[in-house]
């Protein structure tokens, strides 16, 4: 899977991202301790966006991460930029809508989960539209990454996903390679789970790397079996099954030959806030619309210290697999590997 080279891109001579993650990112609130929302006097607040936190390990990792948004005129986007800023993540495209909040949500403990009041009806981000697809930061990108959760937000965010993903022109080699992560959130989707399951199925299919729990799968499509939901999933070039504590399984039809076997740098095990447990298998092979072969899945055990990656490639472990995953990906090409794009 070739991607536009990390000097530049066929439009351009000026430095791309090596990968721009499109969501939204709210201000989080949180008690302090184990007592009910409605009990506390105090609360702590902190940010929360399922792609700017891909964006934030992949800077950690040496990568060219940036952000892409919109946010409100109000003291929590002063907040979410200037955390994102201070790890890292460029946030120069990130609109700011003067009319319309960032969104807020509000951590609940109770004796049996934590629940999370969401208010983000009408925030800024959720006025994210196609539009945004012609931005130049997308079209110069290496990769760009998504989330479904971007696609149950509002109507205008899914039609965006829809340009990014369905809207394109052939896949990786025609402009950014695009990654996907289902991220099934089922509060969210208000056509219920039946336009989630369709929806979902359909952007996947489009993406050239695609990220799905396991647990997802099942209940969204009624597949549960790694290979399964591979098969499901064709044409996706990369396909990685995420499966909680038994770590995750990839399965790859065409990925670079490395010309370097670079290993990730100390302390990229550390974990990105919000994100589940999991890690990245082994590269599997297999053509377009047939289940790949597999030589089984990893387990999270093993994966604590060392995941293997994209080509077979073993590096230091992170806390889920879409960064290293990603991580993985951009190490493989180099600008030699590069030259049809250029």
């Amino acid at each position: 899977m070739p991607l536009p080279s990390p000097s530049h891109t066929a439009d351009s001579q000026e430095p791309v991202a090596d990968v721009v993650c499109v969501g939204e990112t709210m201000a989080v609130l949180s008690p302090p301790d184990t007592r009910p929302l409605a009990e506390q006097a105090v609360l702590s607040m902190a940010i929360g966006g399922a792609e700017s936190n891909v964006a934030c390990g992949l800077a950690g990792l040496g990568h060219r991460a940036a952000w892409l948004s919109r946010l409100g005129d109000d003291p929590f986007a002063r907040r979410i930029l200037a955390e994102l800023t201070a790890r890292g993540v460029d946030v120069s495209a990130v609109e700011t809508d003067p009319e319309r909040p960032t969104g807020v949500y509000f951590k609940d403990p109770g004796p049996d989960r934590t629940r999370t009041h969401y208010y983000r009806g009408g925030s800024a981000a959720s006025r994210m539209g196609p539009e945004l697809a012609g931005r130049p930061a997308l079209r110069r990108a290496r990769i760009v990454h998504l989330s479904g959760v971007a696609a149950a937000v509002s109507d205008s965010c899914a039609r965006l996903l829809e340009a990014l993903l369905l809207g394109r022109e052939g896949r990786a080699g025609h402009g950014p390679v695009v990654s996907f992560d289902v991220n099934h959130r089922p509060a969210l989707w208000r056509g219920g789970d039946a336009d989630a399951a369709r929806s979902l199925l359909a952007l996947a299919r489009a993406a050239d790397i695609v990220f799905v729990g396991r647990d997802e799968a099942e209940e969204l499509w009624g597949t549960a079996r790694p290979d399964d939901i591979a098969a499901l999933l064709a044409p996706a070039p990369v396909v990685v099954v995420k499966d909680a504590e038994h770590g995750a399984t990839s399965y790859a039809e065409d990925l670079p030959r490395a010309r370097r076997r670079p290993r990730l740098p100390p302390g990229s095990g550390r974990p990105v806030p919000g994100r589940t447990t999991g890690g990245v298998g082994r590269r599997r092979r297999g053509q377009r619309g047939r289940v790949p072969r597999r030589r089984g899945p990893c387990g999270m055990r093993r994966l604590q210290r060392r995941t293997a990656l994209p080509g077979g490639r073993r590096g230091l472990a992170g806390d889920h697999p879409t960064g290293p995953c990603l991580h993985g990906l951009l190490s493989m090409t180099t600008p030699a590997d590069d030259d049809s794009c250029r």
